[in-house]
């Protein structure tokens, strides 16, 4: 079964992939998606920006769509960067931009102010018709400074205790053994393979 992505990220798609390995499922970059209507993400949540742009852009397609919507949840920031993680700077910025900013604004936390979590929404639609959203996080700390050339977005910074690495150390069976997306990604592939039985 194939699904489509709403993306025009490659790293996700191959995180995707990589997730889907030995399952019925294939994954594939929604086509033409620069030519469809853009879905705007301006809701204050990740489960309406994830639902919403599942449910617009799956209308414009056959099939099965998957689309997410992720972020840092940092509670000493007052929950930022939240659903703003990847425009957490402006729409020009990089990675390291983002992720400088946020060690920036975390100068002098220590301990429990420097606690995180990456959450990530994936909702599943086909043809404008909702199928399922399911939800899942992982809990970390933010570093001090960035380490590991694994990853992206605020992967170098956020920190994760159980295997004493940050993100962008890992290697990529492990991030998707731990990260927010595989968890959330592994109760979506669940339904999947439900829904082709």
């Amino acid at each position: 079964m194939q699904i489509f992505l709403a993306s025009s990220n490659p790293g996700k798609l191959r995180e995707y992939s990589e997730l889907a390995a030995g399952s019925p499922i294939e994954f594939a970059l929604l086509p033409n998606l620069y030519q469809i209507p853009q879905f705007e993400e301006n809701a204050p949540t990740f489960a309406e920006n994830s639902a919403g742009k599942a449910l617009h852009y799956s209308s414009f397609t056959k099939g099965i769509l998957l689309a997410d919507d992720s972020g840092l949840v940092v509670p000493s920031l007052g929950g930022a960067p939240g659903v703003y993680s990847s425009r957490y700077v402006g729409q020009n910025a990089n990675d390291s931009d983002r992720y400088q900013k946020l060690l920036r604004e975390m100068q002098g936390l220590d301990g429990e102010g420097r606690k995180a979590r990456f959450v990530c929404i994936t909702s599943l639609a086909k043809e404008g018709r909702a199928l399922a959203v399911l939800s899942d996080f992982a809990d970390g700390v933010i570093a001090k400074e960035p380490r590991g050339s694994g990853g992206f977005g605020y992967d170098p910074v956020f920190f994760f205790p159980q295997l004493k690495r940050t993100y962008a150390e890992l290697r990529r069976e492990e991030k998707n053994q731990y990260s927010h997306r595989g968890r959330a990604f592994r109760k979506a592939l669940a339904f999947l393979e439900g829904h082709i039985a």
